[in-house]
């Protein structure tokens, strides 16, 4: 047997583990998405996804995923230039990824006890003479929590990406009487636009789907797509209306992937 032969028997777990996992569930929402609660074949799930109320949920969930991402980026960009800057950037990578390695859930109980009226930010408040505040169960939460836990997806992609710049092409613009601002805006980000792109996909997609954060550190004062989508398949049991909520979601989310996928390309050049 050749050696493509026994690769294309290697590619069969993956296939397999594809088809499960990836294609089956999909086929299972388009599939239940026409579906009303008796069971019968209907598009009335589709008619009432653009009715006021879920269009309502669409424009709060992008606003809130544009919001997470602008943050995450704010924060990200900085945070990756001033890792490739320093010496011990292996070790402060690491430092960013370990969160990663724990469980979301515990890291958003964990927030419920740092923001809650007698946590430590509270007890900070209090100490600086500003008084204990309502922290939790408000948009400003919802958002740092997000960020927190997306933060790294938007710091790793634009690390790569500075990583590979040239240091010649700034040493160039530097000499060339260039400023450090205009090194920056002319030469440095044109030339990682690709890792920002990857890093705002990464950070944008996954936020319009949440649901948890939204519940537990919003306390449903945010209400977005992910959270109707656990409402119609956990307690009104409208699966039928959660799939089609979901197929949307995902429709936007490819559009999302296909406008933003030459990103890699430009900031390549």
């Amino acid at each position: 047997m050749t050696e493509r032969a026994w690769r294309n028997w290697y590619l069969i777990p993956y296939g397999i583990w594809l088809v499960l996992f990836v294609v089956a569930p999909i086929v299972f929402l388009v599939y239940e998405s026409f579906l009303d609660l008796d069971g019968h074949w209907t598009l009335s799930n589709y008619k009432s996804v653009w009715t006021p109320i879920y269009l309502k949920m669409m424009a709060y969930s992008f606003w809130y995923a544009f919001l997470i991402t602008l943050v995450s980026l704010l924060i990200g960009y900085p945070t990756a230039y001033w890792l490739t800057k320093t010496r011990h950037k292996q070790l402060w990578l690491l430092l960013l990824i370990l969160p990663m390695w724990v469980n979301l859930l515990l890291k958003v109980y964990a927030f419920l006890g740092l923001f809650g009226t007698y946590g430590l930010a509270n007890a900070l408040l209090k100490a600086l003479g500003v008084g204990p505040r309502q922290l939790l169960f408000t948009d400003f939460s919802f958002v740092f929590v997000s960020v927190y836990i997306f933060i790294p997806f938007m710091v790793l992609p634009i690390f790569n990406a500075l990583e590979e710049l040239p240091p010649s092409l700034v040493d160039a613009a530097r000499d060339l009487g260039a400023s450090a601002w205009t090194t920056f805006r002319r030469v440095v980000f044109p030339l990682t636009l690709g890792g920002v792109k990857a890093g705002c996909q990464a950070v944008f997609i996954p936020a319009l789907s949440l649901f948890m954060i939204t519940r537990l550190i919003a306390g449903n004062r945010v209400i977005t797509l992910g959270t109707a989508i656990e409402q119609h398949f956990l307690v009104t049991q409208d699966w039928g209306m959660g799939a089609t909520i979901a197929v949307v979601l995902m429709i936007a989310m490819a559009v999302i992937v296909v406008l933003t996928g030459t990103g890699r390309k430009e900031g390549s050049r």
